[in-house]
This record gives structure tokens, sequence and C-alpha cells, in this order.
């Protein structure tokens, strides 16, 4: 008997670690934002040659935290580069301020997103970081390219949108790129004259 005791006592830890993905599932919820306050930028590095994902919010009308041109590829004015934005915008500019979401599934610790450079377009990619995670993802598109130093604005491809990270009924500052259910036919993997995907850089500012 006091060794089917010890037995059990000895599996506890490891029936906690075995729950650790079912209580960390649980642990944020995700709610409606204003898709209209919000903007996907394909954002330039350096010369150019790359991009990365930035995620800019106008919180406030007090003065506008970017400007639109009214073309396709439709091209982004950071404007809330020029000023103290504080309290007027929110700026989601790397993984600690955006992340993937599918449903209940946070896809934070599984999948990496990435704006891959096509041949006369811009793909904003979810990938996984082990095989079992899941498919590739196609989560938005520019539509066009234009100079390599423009910011342009990616339009989610259908049942993509954003969504608002909170936890204990509190808003938090992150937002999940967020689709209510896997793809049942993932569209293929991103072909022809691409550069690697972006392994994740700072900033820009």
């Amino acid at each position: 008997m006091f060794s089917l005791v010890r037995t059990l006592a000895a599996l506890l830890p490891v029936a906690g670690l075995m729950a650790a993905p079912l209580q960390a599932k649980a642990l944020f919820d995700a709610v409606e934002v204003d898709q209209a306050k919000f903007v996907i930028v394909a954002a330039p590095i350096g010369t150019g040659e790359r991009a990365q994902l930035n995620i800019y919010e106008q919180r406030k009308d007090t003065r506008p935290c970017y400007a639109l041109a009214e073309e396709g590829p439709v091209k982004v004015d950071p404007l809330l580069s020029g000023f103290d934005f504080t309290g007027i915008c929110s700026r989601y500019i790397d993984g600690n301020g955006y992340s993937l979401r599918v449903g209940e599934d946070d896809l934070a610790s599984t999948y990496r997103i990435s704006v891959v450079r096509e041949k006369g377009d811009n793909v904003l990619m979810a990938f996984p970081s082990k095989p079992s995670a899941g498919p590739e993802m196609v989560i938005a598109r520019t539509g066009g390219h234009s100079q390599n130093t423009d910011y342009l604005l990616l339009q989610p491809e259908p049942g993509w949108k954003l969504m608002r990270r909170q936890f204990g009924g509190r808003n938090l500052g992150h937002v999940y790129i967020y689709r209510e259910s896997w793809p049942v036919a993932e569209q293929p993997s991103t072909t022809g004259d691409q550069s690697s995907p972006d392994p994740g850089v700072p900033g820009l500012w």
C-alpha cells in the first residue's frame, strides 16, 4: 500500500505538467475590437528589400495616427512616428504586441508571423514552429507592390480579423491576429520569387 501511495505521489507533478496546456488555452480571452480603428501594415526594413508586420491603432481622435492613400496597393503614412502618440495611438511591432490565435487556441508559442516578399506582392504568413503545430496559413496580402520603402496596407484574407487579448475582464496591450476556426483547405505555401521569412526584427522606431 505504501508503495502505491508513493507511486501516485510521484505521478502528480507529471499530471500537473500534462494539464498545463489546457490551462494556458483558457488563460486569456479574445474580445472584439473596432476593425476600422486598426491598420495592418507591411513596414519596410532598412532599404526595403524585406518587410515586417506593424499594426497601428487609432485610440483617440486627437490627431491622426496614420493616413491611407486611396490607390492600390494602398500606401500607409505612419504619422504617429512624427509625434508623441501616447494615449492617442497604439503601435504593435513585434511578438510582444501581437500573436496568432485560432478559436480558443493561443498559438503564440507555436507559430511565427512573417511578411514574405513575393514578386509583385507582399504576403503575411503564419509559419508553424514545428511540423505538428498545424499548416502554413496566408493571413493577408497587400495586393501589389510599389517602392521598397513604402509602407503598404495588408488586406486580411476571408476569415481573418483582429481581436484584443483580455485577462480577468481587463483589456491588455496585445492584439490577436484571429480566425474563428482552422481552415478546411489551406492555401498552398507561397512560391516564386520570394525572400526568406523574417525571423523577427525589432521595430523601426
